[in-house]
């Protein structure tokens, strides 16, 4: 039986979530799925229902509604006596998800190279300068995020909302495979981020769309190598 998930820090009074005013389901939903991709709640981890309520400061209806929500992204499985678990992915599973990660990330910089959208482009420069100086000063822990950043901005720059929200949902799903980051591989996924930002900026769809394949199907041969025990870089 999957260990029950460590129970999170109560929220401070202005973060209880049953205080805020938007919708109680998306923002658990919100908080829950932060905490699968920060590593807080591990695969197998039973999420339980009371626990939950009482962190957030909210009844166990939203927790349900988000517990739901979640299931059906794939980040949640919810089975009979077993209730509400993070959810694991068997090797086949894994192979599967990062092939059409791949694929669709090539769509989408291909559109990308295509539209070109200036403002957006100058935020992706940005984040790569952010990024490759958090890596010159060893600030590991600054990547996930500005990596997350990265791959957000990408999408909008593709200018397809469908599309966007498809690739959002793999990349949720495969996070947990790429937890960890190591400065020896976070040179190397920083370096595929700025050649594939060159191939956009430089209208070149094809070398943006087969770099940003390529840059998956790297991640993924990592995890192969490493089964996810080691240190890689999240793509």
């Amino acid at each position: 039986m999957p260990a029950p998930a460590q129970p999170l820090t109560a929220p401070s009074a202005e973060r209880r979530l049953g205080l805020l005013h938007s919708p109680l389901r998306d923002k658990v939903a919100e908080e829950i799925r932060a905490a699968i991709l920060s590593g807080h709640f591990k695969p197998g981890d039973r999420l339980i229902e009371d626990r939950l309520a009482e962190a957030f400061g909210v009844s166990r209806n939203p927790i349900r509604e988000a517990i739901r929500t979640l299931a059906s992204e794939g980040l949640i499985e919810v089975a009979a006596r077993r209730g509400a678990v993070v959810a694991s992915l068997a090797p086949q599973e894994v192979e599967e998800l990062l092939e059409v990660r791949a694929t669709l990330e090539g769509a989408n910089a291909r559109l990308a190279a295509r539209r070109r959208d200036p403002a957006v482009l100058a935020q992706l420069e940005a984040i790569l300068a952010r990024g490759t100086e958090a890596i010159a000063a060893g600030r590991v822990a600054d990547l996930p995020g500005l990596n997350d950043a990265f791959h957000a901005g990408l999408a909008q720059a593709s200018h397809n909302r469908v599309l966007a929200d498809l690739m959002r949902t793999l990349r949720d799903r495969s996070a947990p495979l790429f937890r960890g980051f190591g400065l020896e591989f976070a040179h190397a996924t920083w370096a595929e981020h700025a050649s594939i930002l060159r191939a956009v900026i430089a209208g070149d769809a094809e070398l943006a769309s087969l770099l940003a394949y390529r840059h998956v199907i790297n991640a993924a041969s990592l995890h192969a190598q490493t089964d996810g025990r080691t240190a890689a870089v999240a793509q």
